[in-house]
């Protein structure tokens, strides 16, 4: 019994460190807002994020999942997060970055045929120049970003394979343009897949309607995603980690 209550201390020690993790705030812009909640299945996970401005004023924002969940996948994403947030320092071409975490991913998938697929994790990276409201992102399996433009939803597709699996794994980059009012939606395959007591999918359909149709602010929205979720019948803690970022580019962008 002992033995149990320090190894729940330990996780939830280990959880409130993850935590830390994850941004406090959203980057001061004159040009946006940005905002994210994050649900993990339990207590610690695989999803990561963040938010980071560079120096020329362009603004870095990535999502990724890690292969599992718990402890073992919480490991793997502080790595990830580290090296991330020191590559973006460097280099933040979106291309160069996929490659470079592809590298070390499979550098430690080499080490063990039996955790090798615990090293691998899907990725956006996205850079955004507030002058154009251009983004470059690459999109290595993570599921599809969405855009809101008026009334209608835009897919931003997959530009590549999951990292971490394949020693040379397709990367492409591409490019996509904002436009002031939009609303850029990303998320973590938890919030699509989230399941009720039927075992029916919350689904794209269902996160399509809500973005497409909600009319506050960024952070009401986020809030409403996750309502939405538990008004579904998707349990809390969720079966699997949830993170949502929102993005309200501003009239005066541009």
């Amino acid at each position: 019994m002992t033995f149990t209550m320090h190894t729940k201390a330990d996780l939830d020690l280990a959880s409130e460190v993850q935590q830390l993790l994850f941004p406090k705030g959203s980057p001061r812009c004159q040009w946006c807002c940005i905002g994210s909640k994050n649900r993990m299945a339990r207590g610690l996970g695989g999803d990561y994020f963040d938010f980071i401005p560079l120096a020329d004023g362009c603004q870095v924002v990535f999502l990724g999942d890690v292969t599992g969940h718990g402890l073992q996948a919480s490991v793997v994403m502080a790595l990830l997060y580290g090296f991330i947030h020191r590559g973006t320092a460097e280099n933040c071409n979106p291309l160069d970055m996929a490659a470079r975490v592809n590298d070390f991913l499979f550098s430690f998938a080499r080490r063990s045929r039996r955790l090798d697929h615990f090293f691998s994790t899907t990725l956006f990276y996205g850079v955004i120049d507030p002058a154009t409201l251009e983004m470059r992102y690459i999109n290595n399996g993570h599921v599809t970003p969405l855009v809101r433009r008026g009334h209608k939803v835009k897919h931003l597709a997959a530009t590549g394979q999951p990292l971490g699996y394949f020693e040379q794994p397709e990367i492409i980059m591409d490019h996509f343009y904002f436009q002031p009012d939009d609303r850029f939606l990303l998320y973590t395959d938890g919030l699509v897949e989230a399941f009720n007591p039927k075992r029916q999918a919350f689904g794209m359909p269902g996160l399509e309607r809500l973005l497409r149709h909600h009319r506050g602010n960024h952070i009401d929205f986020l809030d409403a995603l996750f309502q939405a979720l538990a008004s579904f019948g998707a349990p809390d803690p969720p079966e699997d980690d949830c993170t949502a970022i929102a993005i309200d580019f501003h009239e005066n962008a541009r």
